[in-house]
């Protein structure tokens, strides 16, 4: 039997602002970009989240809700070196540690540095220490597994440790919503309750062949979850799968130079984070919101490189597969995928021939609209 934590900082970004400011503590706080320039929360305090206020929301609407809301610019420089004092603690724990972003992450401490041999004394050592470091608390969930020591994390915010223990987990299944599984959004939910299956016990009960009529191949990921079952390994030091950078502009963008500009702007720093990490990309993607809020990307795979001259030259190249220029455009992004430690590609496939004749290739891999 496993013993996984997760640990997830308390509202992360703004509560080390509050710390940092004293006349912060105790005001709702949102940290992001401002109302007047389509800024977006990025992490809102627990005060402001009394308003409704929640990270991911237009800050326009964040002031309307809490019209006392503090709203501060991010220093993310600042909030990587704190996050990299609280995954200095968490090492010295077990070297099973699996980063979900700076300020959350999986250990798995079955084993343990400190010889402990329950999961929720590492936890409130761990807490400790965070708080006794970075003068910052976080929230634990101690569990057997990845997906039920995520929801135990959440479930006593802030400050929390809720403990799942193997002969608990039954008792705990029957009360969530079927919304708390791993991929169930709020599109997949209503999906679901479209057929009545609106808790998790729901899940269990439905029809396998129904359910994946309903929705697809993940009714079976969703079958084990219900049943409490996720055999995913704590993963340390995850290799990077994808990097890109995206812009959403105080003024939509019409002239074509600039947002050619923009965009080999952000190619050149996709290639300098894939020169800093010795890699090489054989995919480039383009992002593009127009100011209708429609959402396009565009995609095209080659030899891998890392060089800002190929980069920049087939982001360029991609943009001219998209309507920017007549339409005016609200956000733009870069990215870099297919990421390889090689700049030799991987044996190619023989072209499949007709008649003896060498069919094309397509250059570009996706060239229709992206999902919202």
């Amino acid at each position: 039997m496993r013993r996984i934590l997760h640990i997830d900082m308390d509202a992360f970004y703004a509560s080390v602002e509050q710390r940092d400011n004293l006349e912060l503590r105790g005001r709702p706080v949102a940290v992001g970009g401002a109302p007047d320039k389509r800024g977006v929360v990025a992490a809102a305090s627990y005060e402001a989240r009394a308003f409704g206020v929640r990270s991911a929301i237009p800050m326009s609407r964040a002031v309307r809700l809490c019209p006392s809301l503090v709203i501060v610019r991010p220093d993310f420089q600042k909030y990587r070196q704190i996050s990299q004092q609280i995954f200095a603690l968490y090492r010295e724990v077990t070297p099973l540690v699996e980063p979900l972003s700076l300020d959350e992450a999986y250990l798995d401490v079955t084993d343990n540095a400190w010889h402990e041999p329950l999961g929720v004394a590492v936890a409130r050592r761990l807490k400790t220490a965070i708080r006794e470091t970075t003068g910052l608390t976080a929230s634990a969930g101690v569990a057997p597994n990845k997906f039920l020591a995520k929801i135990a994390s959440g479930w006593q915010k802030p400050d929390g440790l809720t403990v799942i223990a193997p002969e608990r987990v039954e008792r705990f299944l029957q009360e969530l919503p079927v919304d708390a599984l791993w991929g169930v959004g709020p599109v997949t939910a209503q999906k679901l309750a479209a057929h009545g299956i609106t808790r998790l016990v729901d899940v269990r009960a439905a029809d396998l062949e129904a359910l994946r009529g309903i929705v697809g191949t993940l009714a079976d990921w969703l079958k084990d979850l219900a049943e409490g079952r996720d055999g995913r390994p704590v993963q340390p030091d995850r290799p990077s799968k994808s990097s890109g950078s995206e812009c959403t502009y105080e003024h939509d963008l019409t002239h074509m130079d600039e947002i050619r500009r923009e965009i080999a702007e952000m190619a050149g720093e996709c290639a300098a984070w894939l020169e800093t990490r010795t890699l090489f990309a054989r995919t480039v993607t383009i992002k593009v919101r127009y100011a209708d809020f429609e959402t396009i990307t565009r995609s095209h795979s080659a030899e891998p490189t890392r060089e800002s001259g190929p980069i920049t030259a087939r982001a360029l190249e991609l943009l001219t597969k998209t309507a920017a220029g007549t339409r005016a455009v609200r956000l733009l992004g870069v990215s870099v995928h297919n990421l390889t430690d090689s700049a030799t590609p991987p044996p190619v496939p023989a072209a499949r021939t007709r008649r003896g004749v060498d069919l094309p290739r397509l250059p570009f891999d996706d060239d229709s609209p992206a999902g919202a």
